[in-house]
């Protein structure tokens, strides 16, 4: 979906102002707040072709606007400051997630091993791996 700057900032500011307040943006919140050179007028004629293109919603009449579905989504692909994070805080975030899921399957064999012992009978657990193919394990 094309859009020129001057929509894309609006929406930006919509977004983020509801964001913020969690109430309907209106048109001369965003020309004093955002200063983007334009009048209330035009903000409001733009808002107007936004929420045509599905982007944001008009909860009821007379009130500002507030983002749709569609309208969020073109923020998180297109407008949103993306951040990277660095190799290292990349890597801990790995080796603790890696050692919290080991955590859970010791935690899940020690809980079947205790079944098992205690009914004695054989104990399954069925899971997804991480490549999606469906594996299981087996304590008796």
């Amino acid at each position: 979906m094309q859009m020129d700057p001057r929509k894309q900032k609006i929406l930006e500011a919509v977004v983020l102002d509801y964001i913020e307040t969690a109430e309907p943006v209106g048109s001369r919140t965003i020309s004093k707040k955002y200063n983007l050179g334009v009048s209330s007028a035009t903000i409001r004629n733009e808002m107007a072709d936004l929420e045509e293109m599905g982007l944001i919603e008009q909860p009821h009449t007379s009130a500002g606007r507030i983002p749709s579905d569609a309208g969020y989504r073109y923020y998180v692909d297109y407008l949103m400051n993306k951040r990277t994070i660095e190799e290292e805080a990349a890597a801990f975030i790995g080796y603790k997630v890696h050692d919290k899921r080991r955590q859970v399957e010791e935690l899940v064999r020690d809980t079947l091993k205790m079944l098992s012992e205690t009914t004695n009978c054989t104990t399954v657990m069925m899971f997804a791996d991480e490549h999606k193919n469906l594996c299981s394990k087996w304590c008796s």
